[in-house]
């Protein structure tokens, strides 16, 4: 399934630079307002946000390479001190020396690695006489790569930049965090099937 096929050129079929910069800039705003959904937990460092949920959406509607170029637009805003990050971290670069930074920098392979999966058929289906879309497993595998990259390189940086250990960083870092992450591919998947069905009916 090539780049062309993802949905951001469906649902705007513009092509070129500029188009593509549209996709871009929409896909920034969505990530800046997906991390200021924040719930803190008293119990880690790490905070309960839309973030993760921004980056897989954005890789789903964008395809690898666009994506992965949205997310490091983002973090170099962030870094360079725009609001966009959750605002409960370190301002600025200084974001990537405090616990979140492992998520932070894994978030551009994440977008890469499940766009890039997307771009090759891992989407949300529309059987021929149903009304309903079934996610099938590509479009939940290529989700879940996401998701275990971003808790990877969270993990990892918890356990050896923060000196965890990675028992703590796990128990941290990772597990509180799995019933909301489900939820959040649920979500991306429920609004997939609806965009399909919209599409299908028009």
């Amino acid at each position: 399934m090539s780049q062309s096929k993802v949905l951001a050129d469906q649902l705007y079929s513009g092509e070129g630079v500029a188009a593509d910069l549209v996709r871009i800039a929409t896909a920034n705003i969505l990530l800046t307002l997906c991390a200021h959904i924040v719930i803190p937990l008293p119990f880690t460092p790490v905070p309960i946000t839309g973030q993760t949920f921004g980056v897989l959406l954005v890789a789903v509607l964008l395809g690898a390479r666009r994506s992965a170029l949205a997310v490091v637009l983002y973090l170099l805003e962030g870094a360079a001190g725009l609001p966009v990050f959750q605002p409960l971290g370190l301002p600025g670069i200084a974001r990537f020396v405090g616990p979140t930074a492992g998520y932070l920098v894994a978030y551009p392979f994440a977008a890469f690695a499940t766009g890039w999966l997307v771009e090759r058929g891992a989407t949300v289906t529309l059987p021929r006489g149903f009304k309903s879309q079934p996610a099938g497993a590509p479009l939940v595998g290529a989700l879940l790569c996401g998701e275990a990259i971003i808790f990877l390189g969270g993990c990892t940086w918890l356990a050896l930049g923060m000196h965890f250990g990675w028992p703590t960083a796990f128990q941290s870092g990772a597990l509180p965090f799995f019933p909301g992450e489900i939820i959040k591919m649920a979500l991306i998947v429920a609004l997939l099937g609806g965009f399909s069905l919209l599409r299908h009916e028009s």
